[in-house]
């Protein structure tokens, strides 16, 4: 078997994998686990869970260990080595040594250990801000999450809504194929002229333009498509889900907007920067306070690096109180309150921004539901006016003008239903993604 024949084969399963029909919930779960937004936003969301872990470190001592090598027959350096190693003898008294010494190697090992006893609140004000900045992340995620939904819907139906008036541009082909045949048959019997069969030829050129853009349209739209979906542009699909009304019946606006100020991500997101601020502002004040902290040492010095040496250890406590550091400590507290009137502020705003942006989409959704039925009823008006308008051309009563109307008037009022069936299924999503309810398994995904 040929290189080429296994690489072929082994290819077959994705083929089939990704011909197979998709529905739109298939294509949610596709893209929250390929999409690399939601990649991007799980990233971030494990990058401060970690920060907690080390915020956490505040309250564990810190252990250190150094090795180093000192050689110098400086008197000081000389005198002070020698009774760290241990190595000290009466001679060394003789002022000849004492003033003017050989040179000495110290090889000097240290562990140092410091654990902080008290740190005005320090540490716990980080673990806390920690634990915020991670409550933050999660909600970031949420709403990249809802983002990436929402996306993968408008892209899902833009498919479909450009598949779908390619098969209506192809039935105003076809039709009008059927009206230049009809023309021509007229005017062989010599109840037409050529004028007719010229003008029904024309717009047949303007039918098949509009065949040509719709083809182009799904082209890329299923390239949209697959790049939310986080998979290659080129990937063949086939969609499973209907471009029909919805079944979901939408609630009263009032709790839409309750749902919204307790569950939409941005909302939870500025009351979890508003606690952070507060948190903040504490940790500032915090730096007026005294530290206690205890410290340990063991040090080994040696003359040379394996003998010829002795130990010694120290255990201290001290405290430490910064009374004046240029005054940096009050710009930093206020600086954490006026942080702290910004996040409030923008949390008041929000309220009324996130209940605006509810209304909307309910309006949205509303009108789209609204514009289905008058398409609806329009198409059915324009096809009965086009079978009574060919008819009446056949038998000579009426001209090439009104059949032509007519024609664009069946294609112009089909395209208007498909477009609102579609606004209508992408504002249901935003108007739950305006209310914070919108999930891989929300109900206006059936």
């Amino acid at each position: 078997m040929t290189k080429a024949s296994i690489i072929f084969l082994a290819m077959l399963p994705l083929s089939g994998w990704a011909q197979t029909p998709m529905s739109l919930k298939e294509a949610v779960h596709v893209a929250l686990e390929k999409n690399q937004s939601i990649v991007a936003s799980n990233a971030f969301t494990k990058s401060a869970e970690s920060g907690i872990a080390e915020a956490r470190a505040g309250f564990l001592p810190k252990v250190d260990y150094s090795e180093s090598w000192t050689r110098s027959n400086n008197p000081v350096f000389v005198f002070s080595s020698l009774l760290t190693q241990h190595q000290f003898e009466e001679g060394n008294f003789m002022l000849g040594p004492l003033n003017r010494p050989d040179f000495l190697n110290n090889f000097q090992s240290r562990v140092t250990a410091d654990q902080p006893l008290y740190d005005a609140g320090k540490t716990k004000h980080a673990i806390r801000s920690a634990e915020l900045t991670k409550d933050i992340a999660v909600e970031n995620s949420r709403l990249t999450q809802t983002e990436v939904i929402t996306d993968v819907v408008k892209a899902y139906y833009a498919e479909l809504l450009s598949a779908q008036q390619l098969s209506a541009a192809n039935q105003a082909m076809h039709s009008a194929e059927a009206d230049l045949a009809r023309a021509q048959a007229i005017r062989s019997v010599g109840m037409s002229t050529d004028v007719d069969v010229l003008s029904i030829r024309v717009h047949l050129a303007g039918v098949r333009e509009q065949q040509i853009r719709r083809a182009a349209d799904q082209d890329v739209a299923r390239a949209a498509l697959n790049d939310v979906l986080g998979m290659p542009l080129d990937t063949p699909h086939t969609l499973s889900e209907p471009l029909s009304p919805m079944n979901h019946a939408a609630m009263q606006l009032s709790i839409y907007e309750k749902k919204a100020l307790l569950n939409r991500p941005d909302a939870r997101q500025l009351k979890l920067s508003t606690s952070l601020a507060k948190n903040q502002a504490a940790e500032a004040r915090s730096s007026l306070l005294p530290t206690v902290a205890v410290h340990g040492a063991f040090e080994g010095a040696r003359q040379q690096f394996y003998n010829r040496g002795g130990a010694n250890w120290l255990v201290s406590v001290g405290l430490h109180w910064n009374l004046f550091n240029g005054l940096s400590d009050k710009a930093r507290i206020d600086a954490s309150q006026f942080a702290l009137r910004r996040t409030e502020a923008e949390e008041k705003r929000a309220d009324s921004a996130i209940q605006l942006q509810v209304r909307g989409a309910y309006a949205d959704f509303r009108a789209a539901r609204e514009r289905i039925e008058v398409a609806k009823a329009s198409v059915a008006e324009a096809e009965e006016s086009l079978r009574i308008t060919q008819n009446r051309y056949e038998s000579g009563m009426s001209n090439v003008t009104d059949l032509l109307r007519t024609e664009t008037a069946v294609f112009e009022s089909r395209t208007r239903y498909l477009t609102a069936v579609r606004d209508e299924r992408v504002a249901g999503v935003m108007l739950e993604m305006a209310a914070g309810t919108l999930s891989a398994n929300s109900e206006v995904l059936q």
